[in-house]
């Protein structure tokens, strides 16, 4: 993560005393500089004693000094995102079981989860800079239709998931904040068409807080659990989840469905069923955040949700409610 130099400079004491610390991390998070993926230096520590590796090894494993990985875990500084893949790798834990993700990624976050920084970004799209990357980034100027599936095959996801990675730069370069920012996500977002979307809407909306969704091999043991046996491994659930396989059988469908909380229909070819799941994703989260005031839909009319989707939302909602409630309990 790049700080500015006057955080940097200061000794985290010192931080402590001078910056008032729920304010200060408002401020970073309107201004996008909060990353988007959550580095917990206790965890890291943990695990890494856990499998008996040393920071000297993983320094020489991620090409850092022993005294920054010590400083990561002391708490004095933190890696930057793009380094966070390779320490993943390096502890032998998933990265988005190790570091969960707040939300759907933008242009950034792809890139970093990739482990590439933005230099090295010329190399990739066959240009003299890096300028084309970093406007996108930026929100400045959408990338050249051509860049995408270079970029797409560099951040290993599909070429759509680059687009709409692309629109949420944009979005968030309007520095809108409150019911204008969640007005400006609805108009870039839309109903998830393939099954890699969908899973990952419903893994990006129903997981909040700090430790995020789960991963790829929590997923796994859940479908075959429900299935009742090894119907699917922790690849094959990336792989439906990155869209590099649409190939689910029916079983997998409902234990993915079952584990997630939705109708099996979610997950058929079916834009209704989807943008029904999906408007009651959106109308949720906006009641977590006390956004909602009247329940009202975009394109619904002024009579609000029609009364399948109320009681999709409903369901819905007692679902999440119950898990909360089930994982503060344990």
């Amino acid at each position: 993560m790049r700080i500015p130099s006057f955080f940097g400079s200061l000794k985290l004491s010192r931080f402590k005393q001078k910056v008032n610390a729920p304010k200060f991390l408002r401020f970073i998070q309107k201004r996008g500089l909060m990353p988007a993926r959550h580095f917990d230096r206790a965890r890291v520590r943990s695990v890494r004693r856990a499998a008996e590796i040393s920071q000297s090894d993983v320094a020489s494993a991620l090409g850092a000094a022993d005294s920054t990985v010590a400083g990561w875990e002391l708490g004095s500084s933190v890696p930057d995102q793009e380094k966070l893949p390779a320490l993943a790798r390096v502890l032998h834990q998933p990265l988005n079981d190790l570091f969960p993700r707040e939300g759907l990624p933008d242009l950034t976050d792809l890139r970093c989860d990739a482990g590439l920084y933005r230099y090295e970004m010329a190399a990739v799209i066959g240009t003299k800079s890096d300028g084309p990357v970093a406007g996108a980034e930026q929100g400045v100027r959408r990338l050249k239709d051509r860049y995408l599936p270079y970029l797409a095959e560099a951040y290993h996801v599909t070429v759509d998931e680059v687009k709409r990675a692309q629109d949420r730069s944009m979005a968030k370069a309007l520095g809108e904040s409150g019911e204008n920012e969640t007005a400006a996500a609805a108009e870039t977002e839309k109903p998830p068409r393939t099954l890699a979307e969908k899973i990952t809407l419903l893994l990006a909306k129903s997981f909040p807080g700090p430790e995020g969704p789960p991963g790829d091999a929590k997923i796994a043991a859940a479908i075959n659990a429900h299935a009742g046996g090894n119907v699917i491994t922790d690849a094959g659930v990336r792989e439906l989840r990155t869209g590099d396989s649409e190939a689910a059988t029916p079983l997998v469908l409902e234990g993915l469905a079952d584990f997630l909380g939705v109708t099996p229909l979610y997950f058929q070819p079916d834009d209704q069923v989807a943008a029904q799941v999906y408007e009651g994703l959106q109308l949720l989260a906006a009641h977590r955040e006390g956004k909602v005031g009247r329940v009202r839909a975009r394109g619904a009319g002024a009579q609000g949700l029609p009364p399948n989707l109320l009681a999709l939302v409903s369901d819905l909602v007692d679902e999440m409610q119950h898990k909360a409630k089930a994982g503060g309990q344990e």
